[in-house]
């Protein structure tokens, strides 16, 4: 019998261009689902480099940690301070464009 050895996932692992970032967070927001998006950031956030974002953030790695743990729900001036760190900005558009 052969076995099969399948390695995890880590989409933090693609995450190497603006390009990529901006369009993996836009469609994570698609979804409509808080949690999926702030596991989205979580991934972007290491593909950066925890503390590199925290410092550009300005927040506390332990802080950063704290607001992108499963089941957080961080402030809006929060998410936007690592938007903003991370180089991406969030645009609306009309429903259905």
């Amino acid at each position: 019998m052969t076995t099969i050895r399948i390695a995890p996932f880590d989409a933090a692992e693609y995450l190497d261009s603006e390009e990529m970032i901006a369009e993996y967070l836009s469609a994570a927001l698609e979804e409509d689902d808080p949690s999926l998006f702030l596991a989205a950031l979580a991934d972007v956030v290491k593909a950066r480099g925890m503390a590199k974002v925290a410092q550009d953030a300005g927040l506390g790695r332990e802080s950063l940690y704290k607001a992108l743990a499963p089941g957080a729900k961080p402030r809006y001036d929060t998410v936007m301070k690592l938007v903003h760190a991370l180089g991406v900005k969030f645009t609306t558009a009309p429903v259905g464009a």
